[in-house]
């Protein structure tokens, strides 16, 4: 993307400040280290009196910095355990220790140097979501493609990005791409997008130059979102308070009354220099918030923003979750289900030019019927006379034919048809959005739209159980039977439904009561509950609202089971920041015995103390390695391999819904069965084989991932018995009578449903096992990849 000059030399010019002041801490330290060197070397050389002074100044320098950090405290009225390691220091001086006073020095400064360095890479790896800002973008107008300021964008205008630019806004492609959108949502594999979907601003096109129509404002957009919650994070992390300052007002008296009794005891001053160099635990203490500030950086790795160290400690102590169903269980937009037709009206023909006239819409249901209608192969036309009525719908002309889309009252004029109500009842029982279309004036379809489970979200709530949580929360302002039906599959502990905000946030502070409380939404109705709860987290997949900034830990990426990832790393950082201090706490005390015996010196109890502080910080660092997540790594040919079968599991979805189509429309007094017979032919060919394809390649890639004693039975078993219903199918259509007996026609309408079932299961089964291990950029279905001869139900 083009970037000024002049706000490219801008940007140079504010990062020198920032980058001294970023030095300060590796400056300080190799400015002590170079002084105890020398001086090591002049004493082994006989020169005393230059090996004295050069430890002196190393001391003073060291001492310097302790009182600056002491002054810094007490001006934020904090307790500080610098203290000790300023009386270390100035009693080095008094009783003629100055390579001890040396060393501590160094020591400081290695804690300093290593605090930075970790909070840098923090700040980095959240900074990585916010480097690169798109400041142009390229809009078509009546004179052609004009480059822009960013700001200047507005919805509904034509953009062109070319290959390896930044999509400047949130929009809706007009022709598919390939996009790298590593940046928000932490998954290095391309994504390739449809003409219809929606892109994100801050992706960058990897492709060929795509168009798309700008559906939001650049202030508006994912990216400027993104943008705030860095900069909140980064200042929320900053000013990170040390773990050691909790323990100040019990160590630092603890420790002047040993120095003070090793004295009294013995009369030797040096035995309490001694102690008090031994019990320095400033840089040794700094292994808690150098853990914590690890954990924020690799979990802005999974695309998970944590803003700050005391977020990250909540994050792990929390014991209930409570989950918004919308967007946040579901996938928070409209899917196509099924269309019901007219009689005589062919399916395929009325989803295509619905869709043809949605190109034109900026609705989210348009996009819908879009992507719908293009997985399914079906070519559409462009649309003429096109007029958006808001709040009731949109018509225009399509190939010479009058399309209108919306509302039942203002589509269905006079009697409502007997199959329109039946479409009604059935999306009443389902939850289900129905659209209705109307071709050259005459009803000719409903679609109907769900919201469906995401295929991740009962692994990750399994992972979270795994992960410590104890108990989970359904909240949602849905319907109680839908709401049910949805904490059943997942495996909540209990449903609320039928909230509103205010009540949403009632339940949350009536469990915050009981125990810690994590708190997951996306909508603007979430943003009190999740300001509300003890750590609140937001999808900010879709874009960056109220919600995401209240929450204190923001999803970037759209895998709900980020949060599993988000819950394990806080955990184990934590665990580790306790771990690193209790040891070198421990450490620290067990030195002080023998320093108060006299047995240990100065020098050498700062040597020792040196080990002791790094062995901790070391500890601390192994949070950066590999540790257990709930996010699965496919290698490259098997993701290549479930890639191409869930295409081919998305292009037969409609095929799955034409069985219950055909059951549906099969009579008993008049049985006609030629659909029966056409649709079985498809299930042998499409359907079977496909299945046959996913029993031989998916199902050992699935057995490979997730390990185990038999992670792939149940689909196996399920493949076995869909070929099996099939068959047995055939065979009862092969022995109906001429004409067909009621009974044999009524088993066979049973025989289609309990098929449906089973397909319909055993799609959610492959879905929650085997593709939700695939990252949520490959999981496109892309039509061109369909079972040979498949073609949408009824075209």
């Amino acid at each position: 993307m083009p970037v000024s000059v002049s706000a490219s030399r801008r940007d140079e010019q504010r990062s020198w400040p920032r980058r001294l002041w970023a030095a300060r801490e590796a400056g300080l330290f190799g400015a002590a280290t170079v002084l105890l060197l020398a001086g090591v070397a002049a004493a082994v050389a006989g020169a005393g009196q230059w090996a004295s002074a050069l430890w002196v100044a190393a001391t003073v320098l060291g001492l310097v910095y302790s009182t600056v950090t002491i002054a810094v405290a007490l001006r934020h009225r904090r307790p500080s355990v610098d203290v000790i390691a300023w009386l270390a220091l100035v009693g080095a001086l008094l009783v003629g220790e100055p390579l001890a006073g040396a060393v501590i020095a160094v020591m400081l400064f290695t804690g300093g140097m290593l605090e930075a360095r970790a909070s840098a890479r923090a700040r980095r790896e959240l900074s990585r979501l916010a480097a690169g800002a798109p400041r142009t973008a390229r809009r078509a107008g009546p004179d052609g493609v004009a480059v822009i300021p960013v700001d200047q964008v507005a919805a509904g205008d034509r953009l062109v990005v070319s290959s390896g630019e930044i999509v400047p806004v949130d929009g809706r492609l007009l022709d598919g791409g390939v996009f790298d959108e590593s940046a928000l949502s932490g998954e290095a594999v391309p994504v390739e997008r449809r003409a219809g979907q929606d892109v994100r601003s801050g992706v960058v096109n990897a492709g060929s130059a795509a168009w798309m129509l700008a559906t939001e404002t650049a202030a508006r957009s994912t990216y400027a979102g993104v943008v705030r919650l860095v900069e909140q994070a980064q200042a929320a992390s900053a000013p990170f308070v040390r773990i050691a300052d909790r323990f100040a007002l019990a160590f630092v008296p603890f420790t002047l009354l040993a120095a003070g009794l090793a004295w009294a005891l013995s009369g030797q001053p040096v035995r309490a220099v001694a102690v008090l160099v031994v019990a320095t635990p400033c840089p040794l203490l700094l292994a808690a918030p150098i853990a914590i500030m690890s954990g924020l950086s690799r979990a802005a790795r999974y695309g998970v923003i944590i803003k700050g160290g005391a977020a990250l400690e909540r994050l792990a102590a929390g014991r209930v979750l409570l989950f918004d169903k919308t967007g946040t269980l579901t996938r928070g937009r409209p899917v196509l289900s099924d269309v019901v037709t007219a009689p005589g009206v062919p399916a395929g023909d009325v989803l295509r030019l619905a869709a043809s006239l949605d190109q034109a819409s900026a609705h989210v249901v348009a996009a819908t019927v879009v992507t719908a209608a293009r997985d399914r192969g079906l070519g559409l036309a462009p649309a003429s006379e096109v007029r958006e009525r808001h709040g009731y719908g949109i018509e225009g002309v399509v190939d010479g034919r009058k399309v209108r889309l919306g509302k039942a009252g203002w589509v269905v004029d006079g009697p409502v048809p007997g199959w329109v109500r039946r479409a009604r009842r059935r999306a009443a029982l389902d939850g289900s959005l129905t659209v209705f279309v109307s071709v050259d004036a005459s009803p000719a379809a409903v679609l109907l739209l769900t919201d469906p489970l995401r295929p991740d979200a009962p692994r990750m709530m399994r992972a979270l159980r795994h992960a410590g949580i104890a108990r989970t929360v359904l909240l949602t302002g849905d319907r109680a039977d839908i709401a049910e039906t949805v904490g059943r599959i997942v495996g909540v502990d209990a449903v609320y439904a039928d909230r509103d905000p205010a009540d949403k946030l009632a339940v949350v502070r009536d469990e915050q009561e009981h125990a810690p409380t994590i708190m997951v939404g996306d909508g603007v109705n979430d943003a009190p509950a999740l300001a509300a709860a003890g750590v609140g987290v937001a999808l900010a997949a879709r874009g960056v609202t109220a919600s995401a900034e209240a929450a204190d830990v923001v999803l970037t990426g759209d895998r709900v089971d980020g949060l599993a990832d988000a819950i394990l790393i806080a955990r184990r950082s934590h665990r580790i920041a306790r771990r690193a201090a209790g040891v070198g706490m421990a450490l620290s005390l067990a030195a002080m015995v023998p320093a108060a015996a006299g047995l240990l010196s100065p020098t050498a109890g700062a040597i020792l103390q040196e080990v002791i502080d790094i062995a901790a910080i070391s500890l601390a660092l192994t949070v950066l390695l590999p540790g257990r997540t709930h996010t699965v790594t496919l290698s490259a040919a098997d993701l290549a391999t479930a890639q191409r079968l869930y295409a081919q599991h998305a292009a037969v979805r409609p095929l799955v819904e034409q069985v219950r189509a055909v059951a549906d429309g099969l009579s008993v007094l008049e049985p006609d069965l030629a659909p029966v017979r056409g649709l079985l032919d498809r299930l042998e060919t499409d359907l079977l084989e496909h299945e046959r394809a996913e029993e031989a390649q998916l199902l050992p890639i699935v057995a490979r991932a997730l390990g185990g004693p038999d992670p792939i039975g149940a689909l196996s078993r399920t493949h076995a018995e869909i070929e099996h219903q099939v068959r047995r199918l055939r065979r009862a259509v092969r022995d109906v009578g001429d004409p067909a007996e009621p009974e044999e026609v009524t088993d066979l309408r049973g025989g289609l449903y309990g098929l449906y079932a089973i397909l319909h299961l055993h799609n959610a089964q492959e879905e929650e096992n085997a593709f939700s291990l695939m990252p949520a950029a490959a999981a496109v279905p892309a039509h061109d990849d369909a079972p040979k001869g498949f073609s949408a139900p009824g075209a």
